[in-house]
């Protein structure tokens, strides 16, 4: 299994990077994302999904273990495919993604291109559970609500999609923007890294 691979760019177009990493090309079908940092920067670093059919091998890529996590989230959907679920968070961050799927936003899902209302529909129905807040331990209260603003309310849900309690997830974000983290993703990955 590939899971990971760091390398320079050697080609790039319509999605798709061929990244070297010593002596061997590795063609790798990018999120929106990774497609971009890997364009803008000749080099870098991918979080790979390899599948394997009878028809082929393809290599899937995405900026961070997060965002590879919710790829297999949504290929775990009936009627959702590896280039649908790339296709999806390349319209998509995931914390937008998260935050619609955990408030049933159907009409936001829809504006992916091929992505039509009854997979929108199938994926909030089969996702919602993942993705929503996790359920305090027992024995522990639960933390009482706290408000944030939008942008980091869609980290937090993005955070709390990934297994962290909301309490948790408000803390990180909340430290992430004091460090200067602005957009969304950067938000998110800034509070990864310190949680």
């Amino acid at each position: 299994m590939i899971g990971y691979i760091k390398g320079n760019v050697l080609y790039s177009g319509e999605g798709t990077v061929l990244l070297e990493t010593g002596g061997v090309g590795y063609e790798i079908l990018c999120s929106g994302a990774l497609f971009a940092k890997l364009v803008a920067g000749g080099q870098g670093e991918a979080y790979t999904y390899l599948q394997m059919r009878d028809d082929g091998v393809s290599l899937f890529g995405f900026v961070s273990p997060e965002e590879k996590n919710m790829f297999l989230k949504l290929i775990s959907v009936s009627g959702v495919g590896p280039k649908m679920g790339i296709a999806v968070l390349s319209s998509l961050s995931v914390g937008d993604l998260a935050v619609a799927i955990a408030s049933s936003d159907l009409k936001l899902l829809s504006t992916v291109k091929g992505l039509g209302k009854k997979t929108a529909e199938r994926i909030v129905l089969e996702l919602r559970e993942k993705v929503s807040a996790v359920p305090a331990p027992p024995g522990e209260a639960p933390a009482a609500p706290v408000s944030v603003s939008g942008k980091e309310e869609d980290a937090v849900v993005g955070l709390m999609s990934l297994g962290y309690t909301r309490s948790e997830s408000v803390k990180a974000v909340r430290a992430a923007v004091e460090r200067g983290a602005v957009g969304v993703e950067e938000i998110v990955l800034s509070a990864l890294k310190n949680m």
